[in-house]
């Protein structure tokens, strides 16, 4: 499959996820944390059988890759990040909080300038900059 399509696959599952998560901790009374927990607890067990045949590969993996796939996702992404969304998403619309919270490749482009090496062209700001406009209008009351 195209990675453009996979990406757009992402995109719904993320953006249909979100809006079920936010139904289930609504109805349930579910703390933030809790539902989080679920969730990670479902995808563990899904993930780790389609990935206990490539576990082997990390006894090979240095220790700074590991180091950043703990901070950057079981840390940052993973738990720091899912408890503001969580937090977030039980407490106003979806229409509100999903646009905010996936401004998130705002972030990993301004890493990438910063310290990526990556050049900021004209169509990267204007980009950037439709893309706040985008989520201001969604968002703004």
């Amino acid at each position: 499959m195209k990675p453009q399509f996979l990406a757009l696959l992402a995109a719904m599952a993320w953006g249909f996820g979100g809006y079920f998560e936010k139904k289930g901790l609504q109805l349930g009374h579910i703390p933030a944390h809790v539902g989080i927990t679920i969730r990670t607890a479902v995808a563990l067990a899904i993930l780790g059988a389609i990935s206990f045949p490539q576990l082997k590969t990390l006894a090979e993996t240095g220790a700074r890759p590991l180091f950043y796939m703990v901070v950057g996702g079981g840390i940052l992404a993973g738990s720091a990040g899912m408890l503001c969304f969580y937090a977030a998403l039980k407490g106003a619309p979806v229409s509100q909080v999903m646009p905010i919270a996936f401004t998130a490749p705002l972030f990993g482009v301004l890493l990438g300038l910063i310290f990526g090496g990556e050049q900021l062209t004209w169509k990267l700001a204007l980009g950037a900059l439709m893309t706040v406009s985008g989520i201001v209008l969604i968002t703004a009351k």
